[in-house]
């Protein structure tokens, strides 16, 4: 067995964890103590696609794109490693997409330490668009690593890690110690010769609303790069160590609420336009649930660690039941809630958030497929927000919230719902859009999210990455391949804008950027996810047995 697992033969799966069994079984996980060997192994699946093909992963010749990617040489790769080592020509889109991609690299103090949103010089009005976004560096991020350059990644998780312990302000009031920036630039001084970062924490942001999910990603990320590269002495510094508990510290404190899920404002994630997600977006707690698991792995038992182990288990446990059980609607449920009654008092109740069931959209109802679920938008007192989200309903499937059922029954509605959540261009942000009054109360009027454009059911292609991770862990690869060859007619030729408007996506966002740097990226995942399903592992984690909820009510998939 061990000349097995050292070959990496021992990891055909690529959905393990990163501790493995240590953190899939949350009740033995404080009694039994970590072993570093144990976790190696789980990685070891990154060399297995390379093992099966007989071909070492190789960088292709330099071209004439000067792009440093690491400090021990230069790369300006028009083909990428991940389809020169199965020998065969990459698709044009591919290739176009590379080098789009790496135009787009930041550089502090000669390393490469993030991509801009946006190259697009077409556009009069730069904003913020030349800056490094927390968020919008993920795709690029999982790219490099996919085509083995994780230098860029490790410098920019240092250089966000940097970040986090400036003192944070926005007026006169202090922000918490844990909060990852929403962007970063680089401010260059030719007469002094000198480079600085200069950090934007939601001070500078439109509507002023600090990022919620930056330290989500950053956690998420950095369990990535661990499981790419097999190099944990980054995640074990005492720096990234501290990282991870400040995240944690500022989202798992005790307060009023009742949920275990987390208060959110309206902008605090992608959707960062006043859309009417406050209160407990379906994308935040997905993703709030996916870094507690990311952190649970990475996190050292000692003595500060420990602690931090301790309440995330406790809150995994009461997230993964209440969102499986509160937020989850298909068939069944949506009869259920139709016929609820209201002013229940006690434990006994069965209308618990006091939903009245006049509240509920008529396109709900014509919306819902006899077999499929999802999870919606919104649950609060009197309010469940109905509209699909799709980075949330991705991120559940990725981040094993979604229990196995959950997951094929969400793509089962992806499917029996193509034309309304896909149409031309993959893939709506959300579903379906606002319209006339409540657009108006909804967004205070935002001319631009006007209905079907850019947050307010717009297509984003960014959102490709995502749904392709989401199909290939579901076993549906069928359904990433249709979606990619739909956005390979568009992408290029279009530019590759921000986002598509229109009810099926027809139309180039009416103030999209073009060449957006996730369009690129989100793309190129896709694409080298599709032809390597081991890369899946790096984003995937794999269903923890115990924290199956007891769902006492039938459910679609079974009907």
């Amino acid at each position: 067995m061990d000349s097995i697992r050292d070959f990496g033969l021992r990891n055909v799966s690529s959905q393990c964890s990163l501790s493995e069994m240590d953190d899939n079984d949350l009740s033995r996980l404080l009694d039994k103590p970590r072993i570093n060997i144990d976790r190696k192994r789980s990685f070891d699946e990154r060399s297995f696609s390379e093992l099966f093909n007989g071909i070492p992963r190789q960088l292709a010749p330099e071209s004439n794109i000067d792009c440093s990617y690491s400090s021990g040489g230069r790369s300006g790769l028009a083909t990428p490693a991940s389809s020169a080592r199965n020998s065969f020509e990459p698709h044009p889109v591919v290739v176009d997409a590379w080098d789009s991609l790496r135009r787009t690299l930041v550089y502090f103090r000669g390393q490469p330490v993030g991509t801009v949103a946006a190259c697009d010089h077409a556009s009069e009005e730069v904003l913020n668009y030349d800056q490094v976004f927390v968020r919008d560096f993920v795709p690029s991020a999982l790219a490099f690593l996919m085509n083995g350059e994780p230098d860029i990644v490790k410098n920019f998780l240092l250089k966000t890690l940097h970040l986090q312990g400036w003192e944070k302000r926005v007026d006169r009031f202090k922000l918490g110690e844990g909060v990852m920036p929403a962007s970063f630039k680089v401010l260059h001084d030719p007469a002094r010769k000198t480079e600085t970062l200069v950090a934007d924490f939601g001070e500078s942001a439109i509507g002023r609303v600090a990022p919620v999910d930056s330290g989500f990603w950053w956690i998420i990320l950095l369990r990535a790069y661990t499981k790419s590269t097999g190099d944990f002495s980054l995640a074990e510094t005492p720096d990234c160590q501290r990282g991870i508990r400040l995240i944690l510290n500022l989202c798992l404190s005790e307060g009023f609420d009742t949920f275990p899920t987390l208060l959110c404002a309206d902008g605090c994630c992608m959707i960062d336009r006043r859309m009417g997600v406050y209160g407990y977006p379906i994308e935040i707690q997905a993703l709030f649930f996916m870094a507690l698991r990311c952190a649970l792995a990475m996190l050292k038992p000692d003595a500060e660690g420990k602690e931090f182990i301790e309440r995330i288990i406790k809150r995994l446990h009461a997230l993964s039941y209440h969102m499986r059980t509160y937020f989850w609607l298909d068939f069944q449920q949506l009869n259920v809630i139709y016929r609820y009654k209201t002013e229940e008092y006690s434990h006994t109740a069965v209308n618990k958030f006091n939903v009245i069931p006049d509240s509920i959209p008529e396109w709900v109802f014509d919306f819902m497929p006899t077999v499929g679920g999802y999870f919606i938008g919104n649950v609060s007192p009197a309010r469940m927000d109905f509209r699909w989200f799709a980075l949330g309903n991705c991120v559940a499937i990725l981040s094993s919230l979604a229990t196995p059922e959950q997951s094929m029954a969400i793509m089962d509605l992806i499917e029996a719902r193509w034309e309304e959540l896909v149409g031309e261009m993959p893939l709506k942000i959300a579903y379906p859009a606002l319209e006339s009054h409540e657009w108006r109360i909804m967004t205070g009027c935002d001319p631009k999210n006007t209905r079907w454009s850019y947050h307010n059911g717009g297509s984003w292609p960014v959102l490709l990455w995502l749904l392709t991770a989401a199909c290939i862990k579901t076993g549906r690869p069928q359904i990433a391949r249709k979606a990619i060859d739909l956005a390979e007619t568009r992408l290029l030729k279009d530019g590759w804008p921000e986002y598509y408007d229109g009810k099926l996506g027809r139309f180039i966002g009416k103030q999209a950027r073009k060449y957006q740097t996730w369009s690129i990226a989100g793309y190129l995942v896709a694409k080298m996810m599709l032809e390597d399903p081991s890369h899946l592992g790096m984003i995937s984690l794999e269903e923890d047995k115990q924290l199956k909820p007891m769902i006492r009510r039938s459910s679609s998939w079974t009907c």
